[in-house]
């Protein structure tokens, strides 16, 4: 049995259906709310779905019983601005987790952000070492309190503490796919360009402040959700890969050609217009993301990564057209 928390959220629910298909049992911790995000569970069998502040409970009960902990949950807005929300349930939570997993010698697969990266100033480089970590300046509270439990986790490991038999810290960068749809203003773009060319609108890109970047010249490293849920497998399965690895595609792409994929795979013209960044991120902005993933392939993960254009179409004609657009 394992534990997916985050379970109903945006890519927890793509890797509960993947481990439901696959036929294990899988618990899932998250807050459903009054919105539709149950949705994102509602056709794969699972064991159970309990809030966050049954786990203890939880945890207790489940002494001896579970196989492995996948931690996704956390408040993954990057404009939250309460810090102490963000340190309970990003930063001590996930610190309960690390000794529970070590404590029953089971596995800890948790949820790290690309948003550790900060500006990008000192690369997007996944390597573990301390002191290049501490170089890091993420520009938010939300990429703060995720580098916090990198930084605290490569301490326990460094000093020889109790660990979990297999850790791994994932950076994920900007994922999109099916059941995102409850995120609102935090989905990704491409769900966004979607929405916008489907009620007759032009596709809104920002305009680029940079004089080295053209308008929708931005570029972003976009990875499909199902890219992500394949590696967490991958890892489940090779439980002795442990260490810190970006998911991400390794080649970043435009804003520009993510628009275009959305037009081509709607069967739409180009249809794309430039609105200013907002002033307020407007410093902050970050004009490159692109994830370094030699340390995930030297690990032995061979799979080819999904295609921009390939994962755009795949996203609209099987999902976002569809009466029923979850996975």
């Amino acid at each position: 049995m394992l534990l997916v928390t985050g379970g109903a959220g945006f890519i927890g629910s793509n890797l509960v259906a993947a481990l439901s298909q696959r036929g294990d049992d899988v618990v899932v911790c998250d807050r459903l709310g009054t919105g539709d995000k149950w949705r994102n569970l509602a056709q794969h069998e699972i064991e159970d779905v309990i809030p966050p502040e049954e786990l203890p409970q939880f945890l207790r009960w489940a002494e001896g019983r579970l196989s492995a902990v996948v931690h996704l949950g956390a408040i993954s807005a990057t404009t939250e601005s309460d810090a102490d929300a963000l340190l309970a349930s990003n930063f001590r939570l996930s610190k309960v987790f690390w000794d529970h997993c070590a404590r029953e010698e089971i596995p800890l697969v948790y949820a790290s952000s690309a948003a550790t990266y900060g500006d990008g100033a000192e690369g997007f480089d996944d390597d573990p070492d301390r002191d290049r970590l501490a170089r890091l300046r993420p520009l938010n509270g939300y990429g703060w309190s995720k580098h916090l439990f990198d930084r605290w986790v490569l301490r326990r490991v460094a000093r020889g503490e109790a660990a979990p038999p297999q850790w791994v810290g994932l950076k994920f960068f900007n994922v999109y796919g099916p059941n995102e749809y409850h995120k609102g203003a935090q989905a990704s773009v491409a769900w966004h360009l979607f929405g916008q060319l489907n009620r007759g609108e032009p596709a809104k890109l920002f305009r680029s402040h940079h004089p080295d970047y053209a308008d929708g010249g931005q570029l972003r490293d976009f990875i499909w959700v199902g890219d992500c849920v394949d590696v967490m497998l991958w890892l489940l399965d090779n439980p002795a890969v442990s260490g810190l690895f970006n998911v991400g595609t390794g080649k970043a792409r435009s804003f520009a050609d993510l628009a275009r994929a959305v037009c081509a795979a709607m069967e739409r013209p180009e249809n794309i217009s430039y609105v200013p960044t907002p002033e307020a991120i407007r410093d902050r902005y970050q004009y490159f993301t692109e994830a370094k993933i030699a340390r995930l392939r030297a690990a032995g993960y061979d799979r080819p990564f999904t295609e921009l254009e390939d994962g755009v179409t795949r996203y609209v004609r099987d999902f976002l057209t569809q009466a029923n657009p979850y996975r």
